[in-house]
């Protein structure tokens, strides 16, 4: 397996959550033991089912999600977080934080998830 290089840590950080819907999907699989596709895809709006799928394949790459299927009949597939992947709802905490402060005029908040 070919090594990404990167410029510093952050730069890491970034590429393992960053994306619009990663730490979202995150942030939803912290809350629930266990998410279905269709169930990840509705409570994200307006994802496609090609980039859900996407971002779900890069978590599952870095580590930050499993993916198990189940051979029925239409397929099954859960996801579950990871212990990795639980590591980063800390950072993605501040980083709610951080967007609740400071939102402003410009920003309409449609669904709280910040403690």
């Amino acid at each position: 397996m070919n090594k990404i290089e990167v410029v510093s840590e952050i730069e890491v950080t970034l590429s393992v959550i960053g994306g619009k819907y990663k730490p979202l999907i995150l942030n939803l699989l912290s809350d629930k033991t266990v998410q279905r596709f269709g169930e990840i895809r509705t409570y994200i709006a307006n994802i496609s089912q090609k980039i859900l799928t996407n971002q779900l394949r890069e978590l599952e790459a870095d580590g930050l999600v499993t993916r198990e299927i189940f051979a029925e009949v239409p397929p099954r597939v859960e996801y579950t977080i990871t212990d990795k992947g639980r590591s980063l709802i800390p950072i993605l905490m501040l980083m709610c934080d951080w967007g609740y402060n400071n939102m402003g005029d410009r920003y309409t908040l449609l669904r709280p998830e910040c403690d």
